[in-house]
């Protein structure tokens, strides 16, 4: 039996519709479930307008429904992933809300840096969300939560959710490599090691603020001398209203 969505006996007015493609104008017809269609006239590969991809975003099977995704969808599809990985996220630290708040908080700073210093929010979002995933397992196997350990455990428990996610394999690559050495800079780092390197610092000195405060001349000289971006000094300086030295 065929399902009465695919079966056009069924569809409405509207299931079958006209587009314009964007690049030579040429009128398309598509059926509502048509995922592109490719123009006659130039070659154009356009995405039907009226079907939402969100599914796309999460699916590991996405290219084999849809077939090879068209650039703009490969570009929805790690845009929409960090929203999925800030959940998956929360539901792998269930009740623990102290480090589901510290990784939204990293996320966020990370996000303005990333923007200003022109990295790749696809990487860096998730990595932010991710760069403490190992602390739980470091707990249970050593009773600690340093450093070392939580590079050491995290990537493995960070690659299983991207690749439930249907993350691409370069871009699991490059998060689990920051996640493993997040609190380790490298002598030569990329920006979106470093968006997240300065938004966790910020994050960790706002913390550590709480319990033993330390003095304006203190801060500014932590912002000059541990953060790796112009941005991450900046956004320090207005989280701590620090004034740079003239």
């Amino acid at each position: 039996m065929k399902c009465p969505g695919q079966d056009s006996r069924y569809w409405q007015p509207g299931s079958i519709f006209d587009a314009n493609c964007p690049q030579c104008g040429q009128e398309m017809e598509f059926f509502k479930d048509d995922t592109t269609r490719r123009c006659k006239k130039c070659g154009y590969r356009l995405l039907n307008p009226k079907m939402d991809f969100g599914c796309a975003s999460y699916c590991q099977y996405a290219e084999q429904c849809l077939g090879d995704l068209p650039p703009e969808l490969m570009a929805q599809k790690e845009d929409l992933l960090k929203d999925r990985v800030a959940i998956e996220m929360k539901r792998y630290f269930g009740k623990d809300f102290r480090r589901i708040g510290h990784a939204t908080k990293v996320a966020r700073y990370a996000e303005q840096i990333g923007k200003e210093e022109k990295g790749n929010l696809a990487v860096i979002l998730p990595a932010s969300y991710l760069h403490d995933i190992g602390i739980h397992e470091a707990e249970r196997r050593y009773q600690s939560t340093a450093a070392r350990y939580q590079e050491e455990l995290g990537p493995p428990i960070a690659r299983e959710i991207l690749i439930q996610l249907g993350a691409r394999e370069g871009l699991i690559d490059e998060v689990c490599d920051i996640v493993g050495h997040h609190h380790h800079p490298r002598p030569e780092e990329t920006t979106n090691f470093k968006a997240l390197y300065d938004a966790d610092l910020i994050v960790n000195l706002e913390e550590n603020q709480k319990e033993k405060p330390s003095g304006p001349e203190r801060l500014e000289e932590i912002i000059e001398k541990s953060f790796l971006t112009e941005m991450g000094r900046k956004l320090a300086r207005e989280v701590f209203n620090v004034k740079q030295p003239a």
